[in-house]
């Protein structure tokens, strides 16, 4: 039994229309992502990963920070020591604070001596904030003492709340 050409052309046209449909949603499905989501023990396992990464970088960075916050004070206590002695050299006395190495003091023996522009443009802070400290004569020896008092801001202290000094080597 034949089928008349309008059967064949319907059911060629259907069958068109069914393989488009299928390759729309086949083409919606590969395009589309998985709608499934993720389990709760793949969250977990991801958050571990990252909490181990994380913590990996702190023990790494965060003893470099503090060498560097060391590192600093101690190169603006040599920059100040520095400094103190220019200043004697120049003015044949120590003076009396470090703010006489921005400005020249009132009552210079002999002003004129005073190097014009000061022997530091600014006094530096040290590497936690605080103004690094003068001390005339030296608690430690020396003729006087430039130090920073750590991290703590106290005298005294261990590790970061160690004070630093120019009597240090």
């Amino acid at each position: 039994m034949s089928l008349g050409p309008d059967v064949r052309r319907a059911a060629a046209r259907f069958l068109r229309t069914i393989r488009a449909q299928a390759a729309s949603r086949r083409a919606r499905r590969g395009s589309a992502p998985n709608r499934e989501g993720f389990t709760l023990v793949e969250l977990m396992v991801v958050i571990v990963i990252i909490g181990l990464l994380a913590t990996v970088v702190a023990i790494n960075v965060l003893p470099s920070q503090d060498r560097a916050m060391v590192g600093k004070a101690r190169a603006d206590i040599s920059v100040l020591e520095q400094a103190i002695e220019t200043y004697r050299l120049d003015n044949l006395a120590f003076p009396d604070d470090l703010q006489a190495l921005l400005a020249a003091p009132a009552g210079l023996a002999r002003p004129e001596r005073y190097r014009e522009g000061g022997y530091v443009r600014r006094l530096p802070e040290d590497p936690w904030g605080q103004p690094y400290q003068y001390r005339r004569p030296s608690t430690h020896g020396g003729q006087f003492d430039v130090f920073s008092l750590g991290a703590d801001g106290r005298e005294g202290g261990e590790g970061n709340d160690a004070d630093l000094g120019n009597w240090e080597s």
